[in-house]
This record gives C-alpha cells, structure tokens and sequence, in this order.
C-alpha cells in the first residue's frame, strides 16, 4: 500500500493521479498505523512550512515520520520539511537533512516556477534512467542549502538540492506528479526502491 501523507498541505490529488496513472492506487491518511503498515509514504508539496510543523507536531506524527523504516520520498515542501530549519517564519523541521532551507535572494524571477533540468545528478537508484538534460516542474520560493545528502543539483538564481537522499528518506524539490515523463520515471523508481 502507498500512503499520501495528510497533513494539512500538500497536493495530494495531483499525487494520487501520478500514481494511479502508474496503475498504483493509493490512500491519503494521517492515521499512524496505516502510515506504519505502508509500503511506501509520501510526504507532497505545496504549503508553509510553520502551519505544516504545526500540524505534524500536534497529531504526533513529526516522530512518526523519524521512525519511518519503509521508503519515503517528501515533494517540494516535503523535501523541505526534511531539512533541520526553515527561514521560512524560522521554523524547526525534522532534522533528516543536515540543511537549512532558505529563501532565494530577491530577484523579479521568485518564485522559481516552472520547467528546469538537472546541472548534475548522482547513480542514486531514485534518479535511475534520468539524464541531466530532463525538463523537471518546480514551483517555490525557498531552497535547501547544497549537503552531504545531495544527490542531484539544480541552478535557479544559485546551486541547490533538485534531490536529496539518506537511508530510506528521499525527497525532491520539484513536483514529479506534475514533471510529465521524467516525473513518471522517478515515481516508477521511488515504487520500485
């Protein structure tokens, strides 16, 4: 079973789609036994990192996550939330990533939205079959800071995480449910980790 993680953000719809298109069903919970069952869990993107905090701290499933053994992959604000902090209203994540997420320096072209591709990527079994050339959607304003869990890079403004992985964590900043082929792939390798 695949488990979309509720938590008052996120895009789950546009997950749950991706994955159907995949010819995988999936269900969207906050409940912690069938998080703990699943064969995979989903952290997706979209939303504020505090009020996402928040929500997570209350219902307990902040430490839920952390003792997660299956695979997890966090999208976008997922990723972000994986890091130790976020500038984004100063808040503390879960401390997967030893990294700070930050705001992108002010610019005319923040938030980073739309197509890009990958300025260098590793031989993680997550990035499997990509190539550095693949178009990627992104949409956000802030970025994880470059660190030993990097996996694979984009350039937008500067250098920072596209991927990112340690132990069964994985996570991306951009929005593979909504990257066409490319996205497909890396959702048919998360499912096939």
């Amino acid at each position: 079973m695949i488990a979309i993680l509720k938590y008052n953000s996120g895009n789950t719809m546009s997950v749950q789609v991706a994955l159907r298109r995949l010819g995988h069903d999936s269900v969207v919970t906050s409940d912690p036994e069938i998080l703990l069952k699943s064969d995979r869990v989903i952290i997706p993107g979209v939303g504020e990192a505090r009020s996402a905090m928040s929500h997570l701290r209350e219902r307990g499933l902040d430490s839920l996550i952390l003792s997660l053994k299956q695979p997890v992959l966090g999208i976008c604000l997922g990723l972000q939330l994986m890091c130790s902090r976020s500038e984004e209203n100063d808040t503390e994540c879960l401390g997967i990533f030893d990294a700070v997420v930050r705001r992108f320096p002010p610019d005319e072209r923040v938030p980073h939205m739309g197509w890009n591709n990958f300025e260098s990527l590793s031989g993680t079994p997550l990035l499997k079959g990509l190539e550095p050339d693949d178009d990627l959607y992104y949409v956000h304003s802030y970025y994880a800071e470059l660190n030993s869990d990097t996996k694979a890079i984009c350039n937008y403004i500067l250098p920072f995480p596209a991927a990112m992985q340690r132990d069964n964590f994985h996570a991306v900043q951009f929005h593979p449910e909504k990257s066409a082929e490319a996205g497909a792939r890396l959702l048919k390798n998360f499912l096939e980790l």
